[in-house]
């Protein structure tokens, strides 16, 4: 089994040590360790039922664990969770809201609920309007909105109440590519001077807006290190080809490890610790097919192809 252990960064304001969780005969959560410190974003990947949710969950008071340790801005959140929960800002997968509130009555209540005076619940409440893109959608009831308007709406009310630590579990699932775009410039501005930690299987997402990544299947964590030396780590680089016609993957088998592209059977990728010999042998294989070359281009392996590697090694 391979595991990448890299992440040494300076104050830690969250620290999870030996996380476990277990289900009956199954464990969930098998000692998951990782940290996360300040002005960055921490992208915790996984795949479907990795244990990423359950992780968020005991962290910000929702599961118990069965053994193990969290510390937030030094405070042991297991032992104190309600003293800890309001440095806490989470956005849960399935966003929970009061659909026949109007949207600024909601984030006024939400206020309310973590003891903010009247005249800083309305300061915060037209601040994160006006952040969060909210205005035009301020005087609806959430039931009206979309689903971008609506996750919007549990990012303000996840920074309500000013948190110092944001957990955001899978925020960008089912959203357009303008949704996506709003969505991620957002978190990047709430991340300059919090700690923030995305949850999420995309790796797209991870690549456009983390500094450091955690990589989680089964239950144990096999990666937790800064994006960049993470990808540093691999000496292999990348083939990329495309082509105007469909092609075969049994054509390359010869070549090596080959797998279609995000362009579907008109792209296809190739790991190779000799790029000059196997750009050779991928265009005869181009001429043998007669098939019209559109590129070949050569690059790094990108956090998709790592995360296929380690998690395929458990």
């Amino acid at each position: 089994m391979r595991v990448i252990f890299l992440l040494v960064l300076p104050f830690m304001s969250l620290q999870v040590t030996r996380l476990t969780k277990i289900y009956g005969s199954q464990k969930a959560l098998d000692e998951v360790s990782f940290s996360a410190s300040p002005g960055r974003i921490l992208g915790f990947l996984g795949p479907n039922g990795a244990g990423k949710s359950t992780t968020m969950k005991i962290i910000t008071g929702y599961l118990s664990a069965d053994s193990g340790e969290v510390s937030i801005l030094g405070e042991d959140a297991l032992a104190q969770p309600k003293k800890v929960s309001p440095k806490i800002g989470y956005l849960p997968e399935h966003n929970p809201l009061y659909l026949d509130l109007y949207v600024r009555e909601f984030l006024e209540f939400s206020g309310g609920l973590y003891g903010l005076k009247s005249a800083e619940i309305r300061r915060r409440t037209d601040d994160l309007i006006r952040k969060t893109g909210l205005l035009p959608e301020q005087h609806k009831k959430i039931g009206q909105l979309s689903k971008g308007y609506r996750q919007r709406v549990g990012l303000a009310r996840a920074l309500i109440h000013d948190p110092q630590v944001v957990i955001l579990d899978e925020p960008t699932t089912g959203l357009d590519p303008n949704q996506l775009v709003d969505i991620r410039n957002l978190i990047l501005e709430v991340a300059e001077n919090k700690t923030l930690i995305f949850s999420t299987h995309i790796m797209q997402e991870v690549e456009a807006i983390c500094q450091d990544v955690v990589i989680i299947n089964r239950g144990k964590i096999l990666a937790a290190s800064p994006l960049s030396e993470l990808k540093a780590s691999s000496s292999q680089t990348e083939l990329i080809l495309e082509t105007e016609e469909a092609m075969e993957l049994v054509w390359f088998e010869g070549i090596g490890a080959v797998r279609f592209g995000q362009k579907g059977n008109r792209e296809i990728i190739l790991p190779t610790e000799d790029p000059s010999e196997t750009r050779k042998a991928l265009m005869q294989v181009v001429a043998q097919q007669q098939l019209n070359l559109i590129s070949l281009n050569q690059g790094k392996k990108n956090l998709e192809t790592l995360f296929r590697e380690i998690t395929s090694a458990q």
